[in-house]
């Protein structure tokens, strides 16, 4: 028996984590400088916000065809391709900026591109995961995923917005060369082509050459929809990680005007949100720990719990520093979720289908997320910031309430379909034609 190489010592992996880590970092390095530059150009915060929109259409607009698509093609050289067209993108707008002819209509257009890109990286870096970490490290590989993405949060826009007052263009030099430096590593990393349990497209048994079998892509999207409603536990935990991005999503704004009617500025409303990457950086490196105390149903009730119950915390009149103690204590529990969640999908889901339950998964947790903003907003005007604060508090507790009254969620363990019928609708397995 081979034994298993320690993670820290799986190069695969670590180069693609390295590849991961530097091209994140790039792009919360633009996640301020962009809407800064576009403020400073146009004056308008509308189309600062036209260009973030466009960006994140672009990436619903295409997720379920790219996770259908990768599971089709040639996964390695999709992701290379991918990254190094992002790369291209961003340094057309750097020379754009650099010349000085960049206009809003070049800013939406590279914009969507670049969401287009990511449409295809986040997919092909799931099922790359899966393929080059043995099961019983998968714990350890999301924590470390994890870390990194909280990680590049904290350190990204600081640094984003230092660069940004170096010279214009400073951040998006730096945001291309990640690009470029990612793609190199997603290169080294030579992450699977396709599963290792399926042959090639072109080989048979008989030797004779194979065509491969089309089918249709609404056909390929129904089979991993399919398979989700038929998961019981899968699907009720999916629901209720629906409605807490939803009301998660909401309370940005109802805190800053909770922190303005104290009387804090907007350094003290910074400071506060720091506790958001605080709590966060520190949940994800005790996340494999924490990740391993309860199954993932009970765990799920659990931070749903904790994070109503910090969010409401927040209202309580002790002083416009105070919200940033509970906030911490929001994102400390919720990397535990997170990693568990990935290594249930990397588990129960047959790798050939990897890519599809991916965008489905994702654009399930997204499909109410645009409203919680709108949704803060409105309660904010309506009721002030504390009130509206513990509104969204009571809803998210009610939430975990109503999810505990599923005996197929309490009792999910993410072990079910080891026993269970992972084939899908179709009378074949899924594959991915060349």
């Amino acid at each position: 028996m081979t034994d298993i190489v320690p993670l820290r010592r799986n190069a695969r992996f670590q180069l693609l984590w390295l590849g991961s880590a530097v091209s994140e970092l790039g792009s919360q390095l633009t996640a301020l400088a962009m809407p800064l530059l576009v403020l400073a150009l146009t004056g308008s915060p509308g189309l600062a916000g036209v260009v973030a929109g466009a960006r994140t259409v672009a990436f619903l607009a295409v997720q379920m065809p790219a996770g259908v698509w990768v599971d089709r093609w040639d996964r390695r050289r999709t992701l290379i391709t991918a990254q190094g067209l992002q790369a291209v993108v961003s340094a057309l707008l750097t020379v754009l900026i650099i010349t000085g002819r960049v206009q809003v209509w070049q800013f939406v257009t590279l914009a969507v591109l670049d969401g287009l890109c990511v449409a295809f990286i986040g997919p092909v870096q799931d099922t790359a995961l899966r393929g080059i970490v043995p099961s019983g490290q998968l714990h350890s590989a999301y924590a470390q995923e994890e870390a990194r993405s909280h990680a590049a949060g904290l350190i990204g826009p600081p640094l984003g917005g230092l660069l940004y007052g170096l010279g214009r263009a400073v951040p998006f030099v730096v945001d291309t060369a990640t690009f470029v430096a990612a793609t190199l590593f997603y290169a080294l990393a030579k992450v699977p082509r396709r599963p290792a349990d399926e042959p090639p497209p072109s080989a048979r048994d008989d030797g004779e050459e194979q065509r491969p079998i089309r089918r249709s892509m609404r056909r390929e999207a129904a089979e991993a929809l399919t398979w989700l409603w038929r998961r019981h536990g899968l699907r009720e935990v999916t629901a209720a990680v629906t409605v807490l991005n939803l009301l998660g999503g909401a309370f940005l704004i109802p805190l800053i005007v909770l922190v303005g009617e104290r009387g804090g500025d907007a350094r003290v409303t910074g400071t506060v949100l720091a506790g958001l990457g605080i709590g966060g950086l520190t949940g994800a490196l005790l996340s494999g720990r924490l990740s391993r105390l309860l199954p993932p149903g009970r765990l799920l009730l659990a931070v749903v719990t904790v994070f109503g119950a910090a969010l409401a915390a927040t209202a309580l009149p002790w002083g416009a520093w105070w919200p940033m103690i509970p906030l911490v204590f929001i994102t400390l529990s919720t990397p535990s979720l997170n990693v568990v969640m990935n290594v249930v999908v990397a588990r129960m889901v047959p790798e050939a289908m990897l890519g599809r339950m991916g965008a489905v998964l994702s654009m399930s947790a997204m499909a109410l997320k645009p409203l919680g903003p709108v949704l803060g907003g409105a309660l904010a005007a309506a009721l002030g910031g504390a009130a509206a604060l513990v509104v969204l508090g009571g809803l998210l507790v009610l939430t975990a309430a109503v999810a505990a009254l599923s005996p197929e969620l309490r009792r999910f363990t993410g072990e079910a379909a080891a026993a269970g019928d992972d084939t899908p609708t179709d009378d074949r397995a899924p594959h991915a034609p060349a």
